[in-house]
């Protein structure tokens, strides 16, 4: 039995459960945050416990010829090292399995990791992982969506680099554009965001008696990340557990299995408690970001300020693994014409393989970068038609029985009344000045 050290917990008062709705409810840890008392997974400690670093590919794209471990096996203090040969099930993914726990034949982005070593201190664990010998051939990469839409461009996953094509089609786009008495086109671009939580991911592996393991880790989705790291490691999910300690920061980057599976593999492999806690450096170059789009917005529009079409179009760049892209991309697909009543709507979004780093989930799964799209285009459209933007939106906004263009019918809708609260509370006295 493995005893974990973390400091004492401080009494809690919980609030009765009776009378809770409509009345102001306290965070359960409210008191064990503002006496900075949480534990965190970079607080948790064993006796025994090991130390993990990982190995990862200086190469964008390039096929691994050869790893010599020799050196690094050799060095003081450490006790394990895994490559991809010693994961059971080495592949894995929400809506694609494309993605490997560690590299095997080929790397597809800067700091994919291709091993992972364990040793008996942080600092022996670096010097051995550094002499790990990786031999890469360099392969060409492509960092461009647009690029890598093309038949030529280099392949990331051996085939076509489009990895999703989400289409939404209602009423007739063409006929309507035909009707619009002005049609504006404009293009968007969003970029990269790393979500830059406070703590990174941390994780502590502990094997049990029984052949089982227990995992602590700074995970927003305990559940998911216990299913997809016990089919990683051909075990029965109940001899997987994930205890979530206290999260530092997530907004969204701590919903897939990073470093859970590395852990969980030395913690059998070598029979002792092993962690492992990423650098500044590896949040950046190695866990998801928020997806970066290119959008075509083209609008149809009436000289009275009436909008009758809209055509949209969306790259999405997911790096080099899908991850969540394919969600995220259906999210944006689906409110990428905006909170407005059109009759003619064609949207198309297209996720695409690159050699950059892997987009996954974010605050707002893949809606604010539309948002900021549409809301944009909308005060170009109005200002084409000669018309204040603030009375544009309310000649169009979707108001109670509006459908959205996947067929989706709205019985309430407050967008209106919240548009005018807004307007009185910033005092925006234009409301309404020019048609």
């Amino acid at each position: 039995m493995t005893t974990l050290t973390r400091p004492p917990l401080p009494t809690v008062e919980t609030e009765a459960p009776s009378g809770a709705v409509g009345r102001r409810v306290s965070r359960h840890d409210a008191l064990l945050q503002v006496t900075g008392r949480v534990v965190y997974g970079e607080d948790l400690r064993a006796p025994g416990m090991l130390w993990a670093k990982a190995v990862r590919s200086p190469q964008a794209h390039a096929r691994i010829a050869a790893i010599d471990l020799l050196p690094a096996l050799t060095s003081p203090g450490v006790r394990a090292i895994i490559t991809a040969s010693d994961i059971p099930r080495n592949r894995y993914g929400f809506t694609h399995q494309d993605q490997p726990v560690l590299a095997q034949d080929r790397v597809r982005h800067v700091g994919e990791a291709v091993a992972v070593v364990a040793a008996e201190t942080l600092r022996q664990a670096e010097e051995a992982a550094a002499k790990v010998a990786v031999h890469y051939e360099p392969l060409p990469a492509v960092f461009d969506p647009v690029e890598a839409m093309r038949p030529e461009a280099p392949s990331v996953h051996d085939g076509s680099n489009v990895a999703a094509h989400i289409r939404i089609r209602d009423g007739d786009v063409e006929a309507g554009f035909a009707e619009a008495d002005l049609v504006v086109e404009e293009e968007f671009t969003t970029t990269f965001v790393e979500h830059a939580h406070l703590e990174p991911h941390a994780g502590l592996a502990i094997p049990e008696p029984d052949g089982a393991v227990t995992i602590h880790s700074s995970v927003q989705r305990p559940f998911l990340v216990a299913a997809d790291t016990a089919k990683v490691l051909a075990m029965p999910q109940n001899r997987v557990r994930i205890v979530a300690s206290g999260v530092g920061g997530g907004f969204g980057g701590k919903n897939e299995m990073t470093l859970e599976p590395w852990i969980a593999l030395l913690a059998l492999k070598t029979g002792r408690p092993v962690k492992m806690v990423f650098t500044r450096d590896e949040e950046f170059q190695a866990t998801t970001v928020r997806h970066p789009y290119r959008m075509r917005y083209r609008t149809g529009v009436r000289r009275d300020g009436t909008l009758v079409a809209r055509a949209v179009e969306i790259i999405s760049d997911c790096g080099a693994y899908v991850s969540w892209g394919a969600s995220t991309l259906a999210k944006a697909a689906i409110h990428a014409a905006g909170p407005y009543a059109i009759p003619h709507v064609r949207i198309d979004g297209y996720l695409v393989y690159t050699n950059n780093p892997v987009g996954g989930a974010m605050r707002g799964f893949g809606v604010p970068q539309v948002g900021f799209a549409y809301e944009c285009h909308t005060d170009a459209v109005a200002e084409a038609v000669g018309m204040d933007p603030v009375a544009f939106r309310m000649r169009n906004v979707l108001r109670d029985g509006g459908r959205l263009p996947t067929g989706q019918v709205l019985e309430r809708v407050t967008l209106e009344e919240t548009l005018r609260r807004a307007l009185e509370m910033a005092e925006w006295p234009r409301e309404g000045r020019a048609s």
